[in-house]
């Protein structure tokens, strides 16, 4: 079993920050990927970022938060944070943290993230 237990959202005014956290426990051995995900209202969810366990860590960022997202990791504490700065009001939604063991993907509950205008 795999659990994963997000925090960090909440209601900020466009230009604010947030910084989302996952911590992961249960059978979490050979981990792949870490990340978070996101889902508007109405709309496909989509990766927000990733990072690699190997390939240096290697990360990867929606075009849309580029510059202004930062994924990182504490692999001593099997946890995946997600520092959003200069926040949109398109930016709003549900936050899911994923990781994916050995082919697997398993995610967290879903934290609410809204940005007002």
């Amino acid at each position: 079993q795999v659990q994963l237990v997000e925090s960090g959202g909440g209601l900020v005014q466009a230009g604010g920050s947030l910084r989302l956290s996952c911590a992961a426990s249960g059978n979490i051995f050979s981990i792949e990927t870490m990340g978070w995900y996101r889902q508007a209202p109405g709309k496909q969810g989509e990766l927000v970022a990733v990072a690699a366990s190997t390939s240096g860590g290697v990360t990867n960022y929606a075009d849309s938060v580029k510059g202004r997202f930062t994924i990182s990791r504490d692999n001593a504490k099997n946890t995946v944070y997600l520092q959003m700065n200069s926040l949109k009001p398109e930016d709003t939604a549900v936050y899911y943290c994923n990781l994916k063991i050995l082919g697997k993907n398993y995610w967290g509950q879903g934290t609410q993230v809204t940005v007002s205008s």
